[in-house]
């Protein structure tokens, strides 16, 4: 199950996306709702899993366009369903593809999000780097997550001794920051959700 979260793949990966879906909303509208989202933005959101994340931005910028990104076939396949309508307008784009090396141009985005993925990507310092190459100046990263090193929830403490085993990148508080700030970011703030175990950290490109 824990491989099938990293990437999803067969009926029992598009069961997890379906489910992901589902438990990530709550989360993804609290983080999205600590930053401002034009509409006419321009918007990336890495690690796109079922494509519910994708949707929601499309709402929120109904004037702009939003590219997803997922290095699971099963996701892009699962995110390309769920927003047929919006590909067929052509306010949205889903494609196949690594965040290691992101097939955009420099500085092509307003705002970049990933939501429930930063903990999978193969290395994260070098990956945040490559995210910040394709944000505007002035564009925003906003990571969001319900769970993260040192979290006092019960799940959060149970995660902490288990999740790091299956090669999950667990961070605390202050690692998400100095992530975001060692890549270039600035004005780099961490907010989390104790009571729930949730996490978002946000910055902005120079």
């Amino acid at each position: 199950m824990i491989n099938q979260c990293k990437k999803p793949s067969g009926w029992l990966g598009r069961f997890v996306l379906w489910e992901m879906n589902q438990r990530h909303s709550g989360v993804t509208d609290w983080g999205l709702a600590q930053i401002s989202v034009g509409k006419r933005d321009t918007i990336l959101d890495a690690g796109c899993g079922g494509g519910r994340t994708v949707n929601k931005l499309a709402a929120l910028a109904p004037e702009g366009k939003v590219y997803g990104i997922d290095f699971s076939e099963e996701s892009v396949a699962a995110a390309t369903r769920m927003n047929a309508r919006l590909i067929d307008s052509g306010r949205v784009e889903i494609r196949h593809g690594s965040v290691s090396e992101l097939p955009f141009s420099e500085g092509m985005f307003d705002l970049i999000t990933a939501v429930e993925t930063h903990f999978w990507w193969p290395n994260l310092p070098d990956d945040m780097r490559e995210v910040r190459r394709v944000v505007k100046p002035g564009g925003t990263l906003i990571v969001i997550a319900e769970i993260y090193r040192g979290a006092t929830t019960k799940i959060g403490k149970m995660a902490d001794k288990v999740l790091p085993q299956s090669g999950m990148k667990l961070l605390t508080v202050d690692e998400h920051r100095e992530l975001l700030e060692n890549a270039g970011f600035r004005d780099v703030r961490v907010n989390v959700e104790a009571s729930k175990g949730w996490i978002c950290a946000i910055g902005k490109k120079p």
